[in-house]
């Protein structure tokens, strides 16, 4: 294969996860043992210092009939609030007229607090039921996979387009970049919200990587990116929503000079070698000692007698699942708050998901799969934890 980022042909082995589902293949109980499995293994770029997957899952398998809700949990909705209030207060608040485009706009939680700050905001999405669900709240949401050519079809520019957790999905990359170049107003923003890689690194958050993420940023590589289609960061800064997010600002070329803590983040990275080969063998070396950690955990919670639940369906804790080898004879049920996924098993593993509405009793243990909003579970299970829940975080983020 080529760099999804650089074209280049020098890429080198770095994490190999083994054959795995497609980590949002949820089943039908009579589709268990049927699903396809693919490679999941991580190159690095010798001459970009981009990581990617060498395997592509096509797009329209992943992300037609796509069930996950960004309106699901308080802290991304509150999150998204933050980051337009601050887009809005810096580049675009005296604007009378002022339009915003959301690539990847799932049930168009973002589009709404856009919409709250006077903006004409439109929203693409490939993905029937989130976009369902949007339009029927007003919001307007093109069912499309967000490319040159669907630049052109809307034929129109915004002062702000934004691309939260989608920029690593893209298998159209070229396109995609060059169709947001050609909507983007003159003096317009681009807000690309994506997993740090260098965070997930340090975080030993290895579930982050399943096949929807085709590319995983730091602010070095991703500037390259834009640059090669005229496009250039100009600031960013790294908050810890996901475990560790950059919301990245970026624009025409030429435009706005870069911030410090722009370049205090690339410093960072160069620092400690966050886009050279060793920091990425060291990476998979940690992730077998933490399953041999986890897999310890769990046999110990079994033979004590101790129930363990999973809380929360996420795609990623299928990564984490099928790498570490987990299933129901040591998890008896993923709980998750998505209706959308009630009587769903979880691919690979064969992990029943219950809806927590419908739970008939507690475990003796939550295992945290859903460990990116840590803050916001053990605020609402305050009384499980004080009648001696255990709950148990896999990953455990970084604070700052």
């Amino acid at each position: 294969m080529i760099c999804r980022v650089c074209d280049s042909t020098h890429l080198i082995p770095a994490i190999d996860l083994g054959d795995q589902p497609w980590a949002n293949h949820f089943l039908r109980p009579e589709d268990v043992g049927s699903e396809p499995y693919y490679p999941l293994r991580v190159v690095h770029c010798h001459d970009c210092g981009t990581v990617q997957l060498d395997y592509t899952v096509p797009k329209e398998t992943m992300f037609a009939d796509h069930t996950y809700l960004s309106g699901t949990t308080k802290t991304l909705s509150d999150h998204f609030m933050l980051v337009a209030n601050d887009v809005d207060a810096r580049y675009f608040k005296d604007r009378k007229s002022k339009a915003m485009l959301d690539i990847g706009s799932n049930d168009g939680t973002q589009l709404k607090c856009y919409r709250a700050l006077g903006y004409d905001v439109l929203g693409v999405e490939p993905a029937k039921l989130p976009s369902d669900l949007a339009n029927a709240e007003g919001l307007t949401t093109l069912r499309a996979f967000f490319n040159a050519e669907t630049a052109r079809s809307i034929g129109r520019q915004f002062e702000v387009i934004n691309a939260s957790g989608v920029f690593f999905h893209l298998e159209e990359l070229h396109s995609v970049t060059e169709g947001i170049r050609d909507s983007l107003a003159k003096e317009g923003v681009f807000v690309i919200q994506f997993l740090y890689m260098k965070r997930i690194a340090e975080n030993d958050a290895f579930d982050q990587i399943y096949h929807e993420h085709l590319l995983y940023y730091n602010v070095r590589t991703i500037d390259r990116l834009l640059r090669r289609h005229g496009l250039a960061l100009f600031d960013a800064e790294l908050l810890p929503i996901h475990g560790g997010s950059i919301i990245a600002h970026a624009t025409h070329v030429g435009r706005a000079q870069p911030t410090e803590r722009l370049k205090a983040l690339a410093e960072a990275e160069d620092v400690v070698g966050a886009n050279d080969l060793p920091w990425y063998l060291d990476f998979a070396r940690r992730i077998q000692l933490r399953k041999a950690e986890n897999r310890e955990y769990l046999a110990a919670c079994k033979a004590a007698g101790k129930r363990v639940f999973g809380l929360g369906a996420p795609v990623k804790g299928n990564t984490l699942l099928n790498t570490y080898g987990i299933g129901p004879d040591l998890i008896e049920c993923l709980t998750e708050r998505n209706p959308h996924r009630r009587g769903l098993v979880a691919p690979g593993s064969h992990i029943p998901v219950v809806i927590e509405e419908d739970l008939k009793s507690n475990p003796d243990v939550y295992y945290v799969l859903a460990w990116n909003f840590k803050k916001e579970i053990l605020a609402r299970n305050q009384a499980l934890i004080e009648q001696g829940v255990e709950f148990y975080f896999p990953v455990n983020p970084k604070e700052s």
